[in-house]
């Protein structure tokens, strides 16, 4: 900027002293730059809101991302103020170093606000497109605040020296000696990020996943994945904050496969008395035959008890005739070759996953009849309604088997049986 362009710039200075100049130049400097920054954030906003109806990119909603360019546009005036300060006329060679600097310093603020902007879009339109999926994707929050941080710090030293006008690699290199301070500082980002890698990597948790973590009070499902912090949403609607390397040195359930699978498993038993347990006469397995789940297994088990009889009878002779060398059929084995047909006859049980029903080995609390399948949901509403539903059939079934399920005598159990007792007596 020469005196003949200030004077035409500036015609009201009658005066052509220095110092009016270089202020005069400021002036018009600062002018300048104002003019530069509101246009650059108006025509790069306007391109943004021209854009927004027309993108399909990602890459473009996160590069034309209105913070993101307002962020941007404040650059171009202070790099402006960089280019510009040497044509102030007059400005001694240390005021204009120091105009140069802060504006430096002041422009690297501002590129750092914008990549953090940039990373926030980058993490926006992750989450965005993750709730358009059948499944939840894997959470990028921790990576984005470990790159938030770095660019932080970079920023931080490259302003203090372009503050001090010194060259950034000065402070770089002083890094290294203060390097244990800074690990002892970082301790737990860096262990934080060093598990955030591995769940990621392992695709071991997601937002959205239900987990359990007993020992710290978790069961629920994931809402936050952060650099430093995992946040879930208990099921009494509390959260509990585990730090993320304790989910690395630690175990903790993930249902996630469950839930992905279609099937949730019901592992439940009846105890039966053993008191109950006998064999079945004819008139009650004509009677069983009526049950239209029953009546193939007991017409298939009736001609195998007849043929392996008659083969006794050849064996044996008159002996065949004694009860305990013939084969029946128990209560028991019938029961649960209905408890067997009814789960696969069953709307609300997967019927491609196992399913069984197994007698189990015998104890002081009766006879324990496991029920062991899988519901064709993982709602947990639906899951519990299908479980208490199944378990309500199967309990009021049990008289028409002639068996009874073993329950604890309470005390008013046994007062009745002393009651009965002194009736007798007298």
């Amino acid at each position: 900027m020469t005196d003949a362009t200030l004077d035409g710039i500036l015609p009201f200075l009658s005066i052509h002293e220095p110092w009016a100049q270089a202020l005069g130049g400021l002036a018009v400097l600062a002018l300048l730059a104002i003019a530069t920054g509101w246009i650059a954030r108006r025509a790069l906003l306007h391109v943004a809101r021209r854009s927004a109806g027309s993108l399909q990119g990602r890459w473009s909603r996160i590069f034309l991302d209105a913070t993101v360019l307002n962020r941007f546009a404040r650059i171009m005036p202070w790099l402006l103020v960089q280019v510009g300060i040497d044509g102030v006329p007059h400005l001694p060679a240390a005021g204009a170093t120091a105009i140069r600097n802060v504006a430096v310093a002041i422009m690297v603020l501002h590129l750092a606000r914008t990549l953090t902007a940039l990373l926030d879009a980058l993490h926006l339109e992750h989450e965005r497109s993750g709730r358009t999926e059948a499944y939840p994707t894997r959470s990028i929050k921790s990576h984005i605040q470990l790159a938030k941080l770095a660019i932080m710090l970079v920023g931080a030293i490259v302003i203090i020296a372009a503050l001090i006008d010194r060259s950034p690699l000065i402070l770089f290199s002083g890094l290294g000696a203060i390097s244990a301070v800074l690990m002892l500082l970082f301790k737990d980002t860096l262990l934080s990020f060093t598990a955030g890698l591995q769940l990621s990597s392992n695709d071991m948790l997601r937002v959205g996943d239900w987990i359990q973590m007993p020992q710290l009070g978790a069961d629920g499902a994931v809402i936050d994945v952060a650099l430093h912090t995992v946040k879930v949403q208990n099921w009494d609607k509390t959260i509990t904050t585990i730090p993320t390397w304790r989910l690395m040195s630690e175990s903790f359930r993930n249902w996630r496969g469950m839930s992905e699978s279609g099937g949730r498993r019901i592992k439940r038993t009846l105890r039966l008395d053993a008191a109950s347990v006998r064999f079945l006469d004819g008139g009650e397995i004509a009677r069983l035959k009526k049950v239209a789940l029953l009546a193939p297994y007991l017409e298939r088990k009736e001609r195998e008890v007849r043929d392996t009889n008659l083969s006794l009878a050849e064996k044996l002779g008159e002996l065949a005739q004694t009860p305990a060398n013939r084969r029946r059929l128990t209560n028991i084995g019938t029961f649960r070759a209905y408890a067997d047909a009814y789960l696969r006859s069953h709307p609300g049980i997967h019927q491609d996953m196992t399913l069984m029903v197994r007698a189990m080995e015998p104890s002081s609390e009766g006879v324990p009849m496991e029920i062991y399948c899988f519901t064709s949901t993982t709602s947990w509403v639906q899951y519990e309604g299908i479980q208490s539903d199944l378990f309500d059939h199967l309990l009021a079934i049990l008289p028409e088997f002639g068996l009874r399920l073993y329950q604890k005598p309470s005390g008013h159990d046994i007062g009745q049986a002393l009651a009965i007792g002194l009736r007798e007596e007298v």
